[in-house]
């Protein structure tokens, strides 16, 4: 659902807000069994073994923060629920009582895809991609105003109820 404002433009997505987790509870439970398992094998087995299976634990952690942190960076790049508050140059994504803001740079391109807003940064890379929009207009109203392009809220209203 679209509201045009004064400012910019509130903005609710339809799509259900990213939960946390996507299965790294399940791999973190793992790595505490293994360190309860280097534990006993530091106590029962020869020294040779115990240094190899901590070297395991070692490198499962690792492991396990690597894909946390990518997990995190994809998960704060995906935008698909909750309220957006769309202004000229910037947007804050409100869901699961969370609030993140995002700033559009001068140089970062927008790009629309059906019911899809995609922000590319100067390099291409994927900076952000809203999903969730009712219709592609909501996609198009944003785009305007993250670029900085004055919308009449009458006018808007009339563009928005004819396709």
């Amino acid at each position: 659902m679209l509201k045009l404002t004064d400012h910019g433009a509130h903005i609710t997505l339809q799509g259900q807000p990213t939960p946390s987790g996507d299965g790294l509870f399940w791999f973190g439970s793992a790595l505490l069994i293994g360190a309860v398992g280097v534990a006993m094998a530091m106590s029962l087995l020869p020294e040779r073994w115990a240094i190899g299976a901590l070297a395991l634990l070692i490198v499962g952690s690792f492991i396990f923060n690597r894909q946390r942190q990518k997990l995190k960076k994809q998960a704060a790049n995906l935008i698909r629920g909750g309220v957006l508050d769309v202004r000229a140059g910037t947007f804050t994504h409100k869901a699961l009582g969370a609030q993140n803001r995002v700033v559009i740079a001068v140089d970062d391109q927008i790009e629309i895809a059906g019911t899809e807003l995609l922000i590319l940064n100067a390099n291409n890379e994927q900076k952000c991609l809203v999903t969730g929009f009712e219709t592609a207009k909501e996609a198009q109203v944003m785009q305007a105003i993250l670029r900085g392009q004055q919308l009449n809220k009458r006018n808007a209203n009339i563009k928005m109820q004819s396709n």
